[in-house]
């Protein structure tokens, strides 16, 4: 497939949106009170046969902002240490910067007109991300502020589950419990079973 044709089928499959997959950790439920902690984003493309793939993946470790909330509950359920001195955790305005050049880059070669926020249940992590870019003031939040592609009701639509780990594996993916609650791993997750839902829909309304 020529990069032409590539740049036009990204573009037209969703609308004229880039879906960019992304999890986020937190210290609770709270987006305006509670901190961001973690942050994983992946970029995708189609691949030489048509197929919708996975390529890239840029994640952070964010430091709590001045007077963020830590939950306890929430911290020991990620496993998460916010002042671990080898998480080399970024400050969310860095952080954020980190993870939205590489994503308004793909908007912009890939001749979308945004980015779409892909996630497992992602009212939560657009939220967040909404709400952290407020904090930070940065006035070019790549994605769209309110709209945004959930793989739970995709996936109990195509697979019958809606729990991340029940859908991967049913989908015949490899699912590593030991890693799960990691911004990359479910982030690098949710992008692989994005990827076949969609894969699998092209291929049945094509025949």
């Amino acid at each position: 497939m020529s990069e032409e044709n590539q740049i036009s089928k990204l573009a037209d499959r969703f609308r004229g949106f880039l879906p960019v997959v992304v999890d986020v950790e937190t210290g609770g439920f709270n987006c305006k009170r509670d901190a961001l902690l973690e942050i994983a984003a992946v970029l995708l493309d189609y691949d030489e046969s048509g197929k919708l793939q996975p390529v890239e993946t840029f994640a952070c470790h964010v430091e709590p902002f001045p007077g963020a909330n830590l939950d306890e509950k929430s911290l020991e359920f990620t496993g998460i240490d916010p002042y671990h001195p080898f998480r080399f955790a970024k400050a969310e305005a860095e952080a954020l910067r980190l993870i939205f050049q590489p994503i308004r880059k793909a908007v912009k070669e890939s001749a979308c007109t945004r980015a779409i926020l892909v996630g497992h249940n992602p009212t939560f992590d657009l939220t967040f991300v909404n709400a952290a870019a407020e904090r930070c003031k940065i006035k070019r939040n790549p994605f769209h502020p309110f709209s945004s592609f959930d793989t739970a009701t995709l996936a109990g639509l195509a697979y019958g589950q809606t729990v991340l780990a029940r859908a991967a594996m049913v989908a015949g993916m490899e699912w590593d419990q030991s890693q799960a609650h990691s911004a990359k791993y479910d982030a690098e997750r949710t992008a692989e079973l994005f990827c076949l839902i969609v894969n699998r829909w092209d291929t049945l309304s094509s025949a």
